[in-house]
């Protein structure tokens, strides 16, 4: 079950990077590569999307048949052990969040990139003609 979860954080890991170069200033030689790139990959990153939800309704599964642990019902280490899960249960979800924020962060400022670039070749061509 963990090796879903680093894939999970390595495709969301791979989505901020590609953002963060998307996004930084002074990248102006690179940038029309990195565009291709991240459009091109923008198709297979959004298998992420049904990935995530399955992983979220993982999470609800499990917290759901998990087992209660009242005050004095359980040892200590069962308490322990059921905030811990909690707890991990709590990250998976964070880190579902974080997966999906990332694709539509990178999928709406790709999609704004293109047109700035568009618009861009518009304004030259327009003071080529004067």
């Amino acid at each position: 079950m963990a090796l879903e979860w680093v894939v999970l954080g390595y495709a969301a890991a791979a989505e901020a990077i590609m953002l963060l170069f998307l996004t930084l200033p002074g990248l102006d030689p690179i940038r029309k590569g990195l565009i291709s790139v991240t459009r091109s990959l923008l198709k297979p990153f959004l298998s992420v999307v049904p990935f995530c939800l399955f992983l979220l309704m993982d999470i609800y599964w499990k917290y759901d048949h998990l087992p209660s642990c009242e005050a004095e019902s359980c040892t200590p280490s069962e308490h322990l052990r059921h905030q811990k899960s909690i707890m991990k249960s709590q990250r998976n979800a964070l880190l579902i969040a974080s997966a999906l924020v990332f694709y539509w962060l990178l999928y709406s400022v790709t999609a704004l990139v293109v047109k700035i670039d568009v618009l861009n070749k518009r304004i030259e061509k327009l003071k080529a003609q004067d």
